[in-house]
């Protein structure tokens, strides 16, 4: 590229940003004024909030969606020598909470149009040793769930819904959250509402339901129902190993007042994404995300995928030029096989084609609410650019 070429925007533009407005300042204040800021009632209006929202009748907040997922396999028994299939491509917590259970994460291919696992390859990899399956709505678009739940019925297998990037989604007319015995949510601040950190679990399970909670604080309980004995009002059991994986009130009265604004959220991100649809449509060599016929999107991400074979450099190049432009790209994710954790710990023979072809020529793109129609404007602007730059004429 000419060096000399002014960038499209003057500012780096974020492939992800939260939304704080007034409202939500306002709901953070009044708990800072409260007796509470931390276990106290806000945090069972955000879990009853999140629940109704999702059609579950249960839910535990905690400090962080990993935190979640490991409570999630504690709950589903999740032990040493178990085998959980889930997808390479993911964040690593999608695999790390089955091994902080000491069982065995088993990676299955994603497809490789919708970039979610294939239940095809989930049932391939079903062993003796399976005790649980951990889905993940890659990109916001939610995994087969009607297909991975009959399996799951089948096999006698759990399902744990990795719904990080999800919230709003809704596959085969049901929101996600009514799919499987637990669903994780995210409230990350790049995700559909924020908490700063957080995390959810919703399930129908009321057995499920006593566990995380169990889990969330210590292993312990106050519950006069679940005690062993009561030696009076200030009386408490540990009843299993658990972790302070609590969040705050402050962070739950921020995820109720941002959970007045999920549906306006998820309808600009469904707006920019058919925005980048409609100007990328025919541009030869990129590949725009495809859409399952059941599956409704709440798009948190935006991966266009740029065809080795028709560009005059590889994905490396394409992403320090648009970065060049202020674009804010980002890859998701990198197999999570590769990792040097993981490698050194028997999975350097590992390898799945589709999530390795997909790895090799994606970018995600900006999006998220707060993007003004300027912005994507820039957005489009830098990709045609780089695109007329380096495609193969």
């Amino acid at each position: 590229m000419d060096g000399n070429q002014d960038p499209v925007r003057d500012t780096l533009l974020p492939y992800g940003k939260q939304w704080i407005d007034q409202d939500d300042i306002q709901a953070v204040l009044e708990v800072l004024q409260s007796d509470f800021i931390t276990q106290g009632p806000a945090i069972q209006a955000f879990e009853k909030k999140v629940a109704d929202y999702v059609g579950a009748k249960h839910a535990v907040a905690f400090c962080n969606g990993t935190a979640a997922l490991h409570a999630a396999c504690f709950a589903a028994g999740i032990g040493p020598g178990d085998e959980v299939i889930t997808t390479p491509l993911t964040f690593l917590a999608s695999s790390n909470c089955v091994l902080y259970m000491g069982g065995m994460p088993v990676f299955a291919d994603i497809r490789p149009d919708t970039y979610n696992i294939d239940p095809d390859q989930i049932a391939a990899k079903i062993t003796d040793r399976t005790k649980a399956i951990i889905p993940v709505d890659f990109s916001g678009q939610p995994a087969e769930m009607d297909r991975i739940a009959m399996l799951a019925r089948d096999r006698g297998l759990m399902v744990i819904q990795d719904a990080a990037h999800s919230l709003g989604a809704s596959y085969g007319g049901r929101k996600v959250g009514a799919w499987a015995d637990m669903t994780m949510f995210s409230f990350h601040p790049v995700k559909h509402i924020t908490t700063g950190e957080g995390g959810m679990i919703v399930t129908d399970n009321r057995e499920m339901y006593q566990r995380l909670l169990l889990y969330r604080n210590h292993g312990m309980t106050r519950d006069p129902e679940l005690l062993k004995q009561n030696d009076g009002p200030w009386y408490y059991e540990m009843h299993e190993l658990g972790y302070n994986y609590r969040m705050t009130d402050l962070q739950a009265a921020l995820g109720v007042s941002q959970m007045d604004k999920l549906e306006r959220f998820v309808e600009r991100r469904r707006e920019i994404a058919a925005a980048y649809d409609g100007a990328f449509e025919g541009m030869d060599g990129l590949v725009l995300p495809a859409q399952h016929a059941d599956a409704r999107s709440s798009w948190h991400l935006y991966v266009l995928r740029w065809r080795r074979e028709a560009f005059k450099a590889d994905r490396k190049v394409i992403f320090e030029a648009l970065r060049a432009e202020n674009i804010g790209v980002n890859v998701h994710y990198i197999p999570v096989y590769r990792q040097p954790y993981y490698r050194a710990n028997g999975y350097a023979d590992v390898r799945c084609d589709h999530a390795e072809k997909y790895y090799e020529t994606s970018l995600s793109l900006p999006i998220f609410p707060k993007m003004t129609d300027e912005d994507i404007r820039d957005v489009i602007r830098a990709v045609t650019k780089i695109y007329q730059t380096y495609a193969v004429k």
